[in-house]
């Protein structure tokens, strides 16, 4: 079991940076894929960014190819996202998940089984 907790979100204003932070605990010692998903009102949960916390591989989608990356401190059982040059389009709730894994490689399909309660960003024009 893992429990994962987020902040750092917040308001900001488009093209400024904000840094989302997720302290993991529990059994932090497996591997994990871990990753950031997000959903605005009336839209679907969007997978945003995904690691490997083993492999050191990540993935992204997209809309957040360049601006947007991910990273992970075994030490402080910690995941991030560092998102610069924001657009008005990334405002969501943004959600930390996890999953064990042994692969080299984590996606968005993945069936993740550890999920946070969220931190709003909202991104003004």
């Amino acid at each position: 079991q893992v429990q994962l907790v987020e902040s750092g979100g917040g308001s900001v204003q488009a093209g400024g940076s904000l840094r989302l932070s997720c302290v993991a605990s529990g059994n932090t010692n497996e591997r994990y894929c871990m990753g950031w998903f997000r959903q605005a009102p009336g839209q679907e949960r969007e997978g945003v960014a995904f690691i490997n916390t083993n492999f050191g591989t990540t993935i992204y989608a997209d809309s957040v190819k360049g601006r947007f990356t991910i990273s992970h401190d075994s030490a402080k059982a910690a995941l991030y996202l560092q998102m610069n040059n924001v657009e008005p389009e990334d405002t969501a709730m943004y959600y930390c998940a996890a999953v064990e894994s042994y692969g080299s490689s984590c996606s968005a399909s993945y069936q993740y089984a550890y999920w946070g309660k969220g931190t709003q960003v909202t991104v003004s024009s």
